[in-house]
Order: C-alpha cells, then structure tokens, then sequence
C-alpha cells in the first residue's frame, strides 16, 4: 500500500522529539550485544578458544528467543517504587540497565580462561537484563505514537534502527580501537563499557513516559473476564485469576482473533525464517575478519564504525521506501539484499584480506541491515494491539531472536566439523538460507497487504472520530 506523502512533508515527522527519545533507547538496546557478542568474541579469540566454543558462547543469547515468556508482566506489573517515579515503561528500562551495568562491571574483574563458566553466567545475565528492558523499550516505541499517526511507523523504525546501530556499531568500535593500544586489555575495556551503560541510564531518567490508555482497557478486561468466570462474587481469588487471565491469556487470544488463526501462523513462521542466514554470517564474522587477517583497529573502522554509519544512512532511505512503497515490498527487497551480503563475504574469503573489498561487502551489509531492520521493526510494529504492545512485540521479536541465536550458535560447528574451515562455502550456504524466507513472503504476500492496508485505514479512521 503507497502513502501519498511528500517526501519534505515526510522528513518533517523526524523533527518530532519523540523520535529522538526512541532513537537514544535504541542506543540502549543495541549496546549491550557489544558486550557479550563482538567484544566478548574477540576476547575468546585472543584467548586461544575454538570456532566451535566461540559459536556455542553465543547460546547466552537465548535469553532473547524467550523474553516473551515474561513480557506480559512488563505491561502489567508495576515494580515498587520505580514505577510510580518513572512509570510502567521507564522503570522497567532503568531496572535492565542497572543489571547490566554490575554484570558488565563484574566482566572486568574475571581471568576469562580461567573463570570461563562465570564470564557465560555473567553474559546470560547481561541478556536476560537486556532482553527484558528491550520489551519496554519497543512499548515505549508503539506507545509513543498515537493510533492516528500510522504514517509515522516507518520514521520511528528508522529511528529504532539507527539508534541500535549506533550503539551496537559505533560504540562498539571503541573497544576494538582501545584493544590495540599497549595499555589496554579485554578486562580493561570492560570497566569503559560499563560506563558508556551507565551515561545510557540518564536517558530513562529524562526521558518523557507515553501516554496510554492501557491500564483502563486491562481494568476493562478483567471485569469480564470475572463476569465470565464468576457470576457472582469479588473475592481476592476470583480477582487473582481474572488478573491472570487478562496478563496471560488475552494478549495471544487478542492476536489470533485479529489477525485469524491461519494467518497467524502464517505471520509467526515468516517471522522465525526471515533472518537465519543473516545470524549465521553475523555471529562468526569477527573470528572469520581475525583468521583472514584484518587488525582489531581495521575492524573497529569497517565493520563498527563504517557499518554503523552506512546503515543510519541506509536505514533512512530504507524508511522512505517502506513509507512510500508499504512495509511488504520492503521485506521483499531487504531479504534479496541479505543474500547479496552473504555472497560479498564469500568473495573475501576467496580473495583474502583486502581492504576495498572490505569496504565493498560493509557497503552491502550496512544496507541489508538497515533495510532488513526498518522493515522488520514497522511490520511487527503493525501487527500490535496497543493494549498489549509489551507481549505482541517481545512475542513476534522473540522468534526472530530464536532462528538467529539458537541456531547460529552451531554456525562454529557448522565451519569447522562440517565444512573444515572453507570460509567461501560457508557464506555461500548462508546466502542460500534466505530462499525459505522469500518462497514463503511471496505465498502469504496478499494476506500481508491486507493487514497493512487495514493498519492505515484504522488510523485514518481513529483521525476522523
């Protein structure tokens, strides 16, 4: 479906000072896969680990593949004391980041060969505490714009986007600059990221808390839930399970009735295919950048710094397209780039450590990745109930996380037990990972259309009332 916006009207909603406010959470949420991802892959290179022990560490991400196990809780439970002086979204994001913050601390304190058992539990912890404050950072984002502000989705992905890269990106190539400065260490490196989590925390403080209209559709709810379960009666216990029942239940029976069961279904499985072969590359990306033979320093500049900048860039232009063209046919676009992606970093392997190349494949990555993510972060966006924003987000994003954690954590084992070290062939299989994803967007394309397109018509209709 196509917006008819002009394109000043367009980049005039990028003045509106919410998006700023998503654009620094999304600091926030991109920043602590620094910590136990690239940097804490580098460091277990440096330690003399394994690809295999390398990929398998990454399984601490699979916090993120079953966050939504507690997301309800997050738009129903107000935690004492921080919920009345920041309110239900903020006092959930500062609660994360003060967690991750001490983990983050304690990593700088640990020999790693030695404490290995403990610098995982720590990394688990760091995802558990990100993976949840990631819930209330994407409530804040759908919450934030009001139902009749749908053409302003892709703009607030956009910004979600940038910010997540930002500080995945280019925070994250400060530690692989100080890495190789003689003074520095890994230990070291994490006492100045624990930091840079701390100056993020001041964000949740200043930051404004949406206006929702949430705890009255819940209160709503749960009236008739009781009316149902209990015909007569008010007690603590009747309360009790109509609570649970609005907290745990309504959330996924609202999304099945919205969008019907098959459908549902049908959303769900895209949703866990879409980024398989994209997890793959980026989970073994920086061990394959050290054996080919790039420095730290090189890889702070391309693959932090260079990749950082291009997708803020790409991730823009990748709004102004799913604004103008609709959501779908930016997924189909953002899917085909992947497979490109994948196939440039083949051609390195093959040619070996050449910096225009280098440059080239960031080229194409920064791309994949900003248009893959302002697409993904719109659409799933599109399919919340507002009343649930917490659960449907955390639920839909949660099976994307599953299909690049769980399974990328076997990409180690995947290129030395399976592939004996062929770099070429790996990135070549990966690019073909993309296939199952695109094959199926293009079977259930004309169900999605329909989705956006009554996602428009509803905020068109909510203007009008």
């Amino acid at each position: 479906m196509q917006i008819n916006t002009s394109l000043s009207e367009y980049l005039g909603y990028y003045k509106d000072k919410r998006l700023l406010t998503i654009f620094l959470f999304g600091l926030s949420s991109g920043f602590p896969w620094v910590l136990i991802g690239s940097v804490m892959s580098a460091w277990l290179k440096d330690e003399g680990l394994s690809r295999s022990m390398i990929g398998l560490f990454g399984v601490v991400f699979s916090a993120y593949t079953i966050n939504f196990l507690w997301s309800p809780l997050l738009d129903r439970l107000k935690l004492p004391l921080l919920g009345n002086l920041l309110g239900q979204r903020r006092s959930w994001i500062l609660l994360g980041q003060m967690v991750t913050f001490i983990a983050t601390l304690s990593l700088g304190f640990i020999t790693l060969k030695e404490q290995l058992f403990l610098a995982a539990l720590l990394c688990f912890l760091i995802a558990l505490a990100s993976a949840t404050h990631d819930i209330a950072i994407d409530a804040f984002r759908i919450d934030s714009l009001d139902t009749t502000e749908s053409e302003k989705a892709t703009a607030a992905a956009a910004m979600a986007t940038s910010g997540w890269w930002s500080g995945y990106a280019l925070l994250g190539a400060l530690p692989f600059f100080l890495a190789d400065l003689p003074s520095f260490d890994w230990s070291q490196i994490y006492f100045v990221l624990a930091g840079i989590v701390l100056l993020l925390m001041l964000v949740t403080l200043f930051a404004k808390e949406p206006k929702s209209h949430r705890e009255l559709t819940h209160a709503q709810l749960e009236r008739e839930y009781q009316s149902k379960l209990f015909a007569n009666g008010n007690s603590v216990w009747q309360r009790l399970l109509a609570w649970l029942a609005v907290t745990l239940v309504e959330p996924f029976k609202s999304f099945f009735t919205k969008n019907g069961v098959k459908t549902a279904f049908a959303l769900l499985a895209f949703i866990f295919l879409f980024k398989v072969g994209e997890a793959f590359l980026a989970r073994m990306s920086i061990v394959f950048y050290k054996e080919i033979g790039f420095s730290n320093t090189q890889i702070g500049q391309y693959s932090k710094l260079g990749t950082g900048l291009i997708t803020i860039v790409f991730a823009f232009l990748g709004s102004i397209f799913n604004h103008k063209y609709g959501i779908v046919k930016g997924l189909f676009v953002s899917g085909i780039a992947m497979a490109a992606s994948n196939l440039m970093f083949s051609w390195i392997a093959i040619a070996g450590p050449k910096e225009h190349l280098y440059a080239l494949a960031i080229v194409v990555d920064g791309f994949t990745q900003a248009w893959s993510l302002v697409a993904m972060v719109a659409f799933i966006s599109m399919l919340c109930d507002r009343a649930f924003s917490a659960t449907h987000y955390a639920l839909l994003a949660s099976l994307s996380s599953l299909s690049r954690t769980l399974l990328s954590a076997y990409s180690g084992v995947v290129i030395d037990d399976w592939l004996d070290g062929n770099w070429a062939l790996f990135f070549a299989i990966t690019a073909m990972m993309v296939s199952p994803s695109l094959l199926f967007l293009y079977m259930i394309r004309h169900k999605l259309y329909a989705i956006e397109k009554q996602f428009h018509q509803n905020s068109t209709a909510a203007k009008g009332a």
